[in-house]
């Protein structure tokens, strides 16, 4: 029997990916002064790729088919998800006035259902034998 349900490890992979995510936020946008919309574009393309490993290998149990049409169909899925995790960490940010590391937790949580069921349904489908 498996330690993890499969949303379990998702979650645990995207636990791993936030602290990922937000170590390399917080240095590009603290320490480097980077502006935080460009944070978060870098510390996304980093993340994305630790978690595509991840998920692909540990939660999904690396499934059959072509590794780069999963790898593009776990991008794709993850921009869609990023398009909407820069809009609402703008609106938290530009609107409400929230501090940029914590408006970046919040619209990290936010997407975190898009990213599964894009992920389970498209990304690493299984496909018929």
């Amino acid at each position: 029997m498996e330690r993890f349900s499969q949303f379990g490890k998702y979650c645990v992979v995207g636990i791993i990916g936030v602290f990922v995510n937000m170590g390399i936020y917080t240095l590009l946008v603290g320490a480097a002064h980077l502006y935080y919309l460009g944070g978060a574009t870098i510390s996304f393309a980093v993340a994305v790729t630790n978690n595509f490993l991840l998920n692909k290998y540990w939660t999904f149990g690396n499934p059959e088919g072509s590794s780069i049409a999963q790898a593009r169909r776990f991008l794709i899925v993850s921009l869609l998800s990023l398009l909407l995790n820069l809009l609402v960490l703008r609106l938290l940010v530009e609107e409400v006035h929230l501090e940029s590391v914590a408006a970046q937790m919040i619209a990290i949580s936010v997407v975190t259902v898009l990213n599964y069921l894009g992920n389970k349904k498209w990304s690493f489908r299984q496909t018929a034998a």
